[in-house]
């Protein structure tokens, strides 16, 4: 009678392509929801809507005079631990800040995300300078008297309150994963109230200018990050299923 004989292992002999672990692929991050859509269009939809509001009467719109009555609470004195965050959040949205965008755009060229990195760019650059400049130049509205820093032209929006909840868009977007981004959100929201009112705080801005400068800016960032989401998802589950196979290497190196 035959027996069936087991060749010998050899450890030498080539191992079969290892496939994903399915685990690592059902980790792989979803797109955004309608829910995204909406508040981002009604976010950029406010924006808009205060923009015609301001343009109509440019000096006394229908708000200045909560603004005149929030300016009148931040009127001093500008010294102390208040002057040195005011100062850091004005650094953070100046050209200087500009460091904060370029290494996230670096950290994840780093890990091989190509379309996370167009996707940064182009919405952070396309954001300040579409939305943010062409409101600006579309109402043109005069700021404060007497603002602590240096400024530029047209007070409404602000800009670094829209850079600031854009920035908090996208980072929650590309690098915090679906688990986390509740906490993410309520920590980015913090960081934007914050520097709306440096910028009220610093005389750089009216009240209404940096509420619609955030709105602005997150509702560029989540309208991008919808139309953008079957191109981020794909590209999500490619470094997922590399991810799955660098796990699996020492597996098989172990065997």
């Amino acid at each position: 009678m035959n027996h069936a004989t087991t060749p010998p292992h050899r450890p030498d002999a080539p191992h079969a392509p290892h496939a994903p672990d399915p685990r690592h692929r059902a980790e792989a991050p979803h797109g955004p929801g309608v829910p995204v859509l909406v508040l981002g269009l009604l976010l950029l939809g406010a924006a808009a809507l205060s923009a015609l509001v301001v343009r109509s009467e440019i000096t006394d719109p229908p708000f200045q005079r909560l603004d005149d009555r929030w300016l009148t609470w931040m009127g001093g004195p500008h010294e102390g631990p208040y002057a040195v965050l005011a100062a850091a959040l004005n650094w953070f949205g100046g050209p200087l800040g500009a460091i904060v965008p370029v290494a996230l755009l670096v950290l994840l060229l780093v890990r091989g995300r190509r379309v996370s990195a167009a996707f940064l760019f182009l919405v952070y650059v396309g954001g300040n300078m579409v939305v943010v400049q062409g409101l600006k130049h579309l109402v043109d509205r005069p700021r404060p008297a007497n603002p602590l820093v240096r400024v530029d032209h047209g007070s409404f929006p602000s800009g670094h309150a829209a850079t600031a909840a854009l920035l908090v868009v996208l980072v929650g977007a590309l690098l915090v994963p679906a688990a986390r981004r509740r906490a993410w959100w309520l920590a980015g929201t913090a960081f934007t109230l914050a520097m709306m009112w440096s910028r009220t705080w610093l005389h750089a801005h009216w009240l209404s200018d940096t509420a619609a400068g955030a709105a602005a800016g997150a509702g560029a960032g989540l309208l991008a990050w919808w139309l953008c989401r079957a191109a981020l998802a794909r590209e999500g589950v490619r470094v997922h299923d590399r991810r799955g196979a660098a796990a699996g290497a020492p597996e098989r190196a172990a065997v």
